[in-house]
């Protein structure tokens, strides 16, 4: 970095690992939540592992958007009240630097992450999606991998099967009921007392010795026929039958910029122009915002000198969010005809926009002391007083 500044290059490493820091924690506390639930939801799939690896991998692109902005705020909050803290702010004001000047390299930082959501947000996360719904799509086609939990159910085509317990290796089951049906469609309908599975040496079948059961069929003429078994061997296959998946476009969300772009002036495609255009500038909304982060971090940040710290996250986690469901609520919106999506989308990114510079703007003479933490100051003293003039009366009805 030859051509910074040396407050331009301090300012980049203390900001850079704090923001690597809040994304790994944030992403892998993510995924380590949807692993949970990919490995219940495929508990009974063969290769479920393999699968879980191949679906957490896809879904990185989709947890590290959501992560970004959250993380790209922690970290600036950290900095600007350690610097706040030291007084380094205090004596970089005393040798003439502006708190303009000071936040150029974060507002710098901010336009380096919105490049990378639009590439993020644009090309990466749409290809991830449709890959996560293809491996999701193969694992629940994968087919029965030969064990059984008790209480759950094998759905497989022509074949249900279930029992009541089940042995933790998922092979030695109790109470087993079994229907399936045979290649001219005739229903067979098997219940055991207990089973016992092993696969074959091939790996292409089940072998199922059931014990005490009864088995009832229809038979060539169409009539039923009921057979008591004190002990019966039957097999089942263990591959699923996979049907090829839907191609990529299917969702507004699984296409590109340009492809968003292109759909919606051509006026050819399957999915509504006004959904198209809701997906798309969401989108550049979520990018184009995250330069305007520093000018609101700033203020809030500077202002826990003066006091606790807390008020500026409650304030700053508020906001955040109501920015993120009030561009959802506008895509709704528009997707359902009821709004112009150019409002709908670019309304809430404005009011964000200009509330985070007017806040910067407030601060800049008097730094830490902005319009919220005055608000706040005068809820404090509201509350002082009112607690004062309870007070007296409380001690004459004692």
């Amino acid at each position: 970095m030859p051509n910074l500044r040396l407050i331009d290059r301090y300012m980049l490493k203390l900001v850079a690992w704090p923001i690597v820091g809040c994304l790994g924690v944030t992403v892998v506390a993510l995924l380590l939540e949807r692993i949970l639930r990919l490995l219940d939801a495929l508990s009974q799939s063969s290769a479920r592992f393999g699968y879980v690896t191949e679906l957490a991998a896809n879904l990185v692109p989709h947890y590290l958007g959501l992560a970004l902005p959250v993380a790209f705020f922690v970290a600036l909050f950290i900095v600007i009240t350690k610097l706040s803290d030291g007084s380094e702010i205090d004596a970089l004001l005393a040798s003439g630097q502006s708190l303009s000047r000071v936040a150029i390299p974060f507002v710098c930082v901010g336009l380096f992450l919105s490049l990378f959501s639009v590439a993020l947000f644009g090309y990466s996360q749409p290809y991830s999606r449709y890959a996560y719904r293809s491996v999701m799509h193969a694992a629940v086609n994968a087919g029965w991998n030969g064990r059984l939990s008790g209480g759950a159910f094998i759905d497989e085509n022509n074949l249900l099967m279930t029992a009541d317990d089940a042995d933790p290796a998922g092979q030695s089951l109790t109470r087993v009921f079994i229907r399936r049906l045979d290649d001219k469609g005739r229903e067979e309908v098997i219940t055991a007392a207990t089973a016992s599975l092993s696969a074959d040496p091939a790996g292409e079948k089940v072998i199922l010795l059931l014990r005490r059961g009864q088995r009832v069929g229809v038979d060539a003429a169409g009539g039923y026929r009921t057979l008591a078994f004190d002990q019966l061997t039957t097999e089942m296959p263990l591959a699923g039958a996979a049907t090829l998946l839907r191609e990529r476009g299917g969702d507004e969300r699984e296409l590109t910029l340009g492809e968003l772009a292109r759909q919606a002036e051509s006026g050819t495609s399957v999915l509504p122009r006004s959904t198209l255009l809701a997906e798309l500038y969401g989108r550049l909304a979520r990018a184009a915002f995250l330069p305007f982060l520093p000018l609101l971090a700033f203020p809030l940040g500077l202002a826990a000198k003066r006091g606790d710290r807390t008020p500026g996250l409650v304030v700053a986690g508020i906001l955040l969010l109501a920015f993120q469901h009030s561009l959802l609520m506008g895509q709704s919106l528009a997707e359902a005809g009821k709004a112009n999506p150019l409002l709908a989308i670019w309304g809430p990114f404005l009011i964000f926009t200009s509330f985070s510079v007017w806040m910067f703007m407030g601060s800049r003479k008097r730094p830490g002391d902005t319009p919220v933490s005055r608000l706040l100051r005068r809820i404090g003293e509201t509350i002082d007083r009112a607690v004062r003039m309870v007070a007296p009366k409380r001690q004459a009805a004692s």
